[in-house]
């Protein structure tokens, strides 16, 4: 009789360790699509993109930028927010604009070489350095109740207030015209845009939208997707390469 020890594999068996690890990879995935589809639809729901046709926002949105606002009541716009509105008297489409003064606000333009706003000097840090506040004079401008003053960043292209202060609304825009509001710079990837601190002074700025909540979500979930789904695959090499050690051990007894 040999001494020979023989090992048998009972049909149907499983290593609980792989039937636990197929259960978290399941998991990890299932957790994963309800992140990233909440996260896409969520962005879907709040934020609209926009490509930006001139560099009448620049530098802080350049020519052919694509950019993500999102979706607000003009009722929400406060000093410093950078809007997407449509206003017929200026274009039928689409601009994008920074607002400087809303209703009930007096704006001028540049006795010490700073824009004013209630008479405050207004620090614009998103200007490019060296450029002055306005390239013309703007004369005292009372913002009617409801309606919004904009510029652009690049002052001395952009057709802004300053190109319509003849209108009957003497440049201001109706707060109902706003359609969104900037949140970042997608394409390229600038990121978030900077708070207009300089308007803190008049009163209290916009919070940024929950954008970065919702990459984190779309990111987070692709993460849990691939890396459940690369499990799959893992497993059964390891379980492979742990079957043929087995085999070389017990046939070298």
């Amino acid at each position: 009789m040999s001494g020979q020890s023989t090992t048998r594999t009972v049909p149907g068996s499983r290593d609980p360790g792989s039937r636990t690890g197929q259960r978290l990879s399941g998991l990890a995935v299932a957790l994963g699509l309800v992140m990233f589809l909440g996260g896409f639809v969520w962005g879907a729901v709040l934020y609209r993109p926009y490509t930006v046709p001139t560099p009448s926002m620049a530098p802080t949105i350049g020519a052919g930028d694509r950019v993500l606002a999102e979706r607000i009541d003009g009722d929400d716009v406060r000093r410093g927010d950078v809007v997407v509105f449509t206003d017929t008297t200026w274009s039928d489409l689409p601009m994008v604009k920074r607002v400087v003064a809303v209703g009930g606000d007096t704006v001028s333009c540049c006795r010490d070489g700073k824009l004013e706003v209630n008479g405050e000097e207004i620090d614009e840090p998103y200007l490019s350095g060296g450029t002055a506040a306005e390239f013309g004079a703007i004369p005292e401008v009372t913002v009617p109740k409801g309606r919004l003053f904009l510029l652009g960043d690049e002052r001395s292209g952009s057709l802004d207030s300053t190109a319509h202060l003849t209108d009957a609304a003497g440049g201001t825009v109706s707060r109902g015209a706003v359609q969104a509001r900037v949140d970042a710079v997608v394409w390229p990837m600038n990121g978030m845009l900077e708070a207009p601190t300089g308007f803190e002074q008049l009163g209290a700025l916009s919070s940024p939208g929950p954008l970065r909540t919702v990459a984190a979500l779309v990111i987070a979930g692709t993460v849990l997707i691939l890396g459940g789904a690369a499990y799959g695959p893992f497993a059964k090499r390891a379980g492979a390469s742990r079957t043929r050690t087995d085999a070389g051990a017990a046939g070298a007894r």
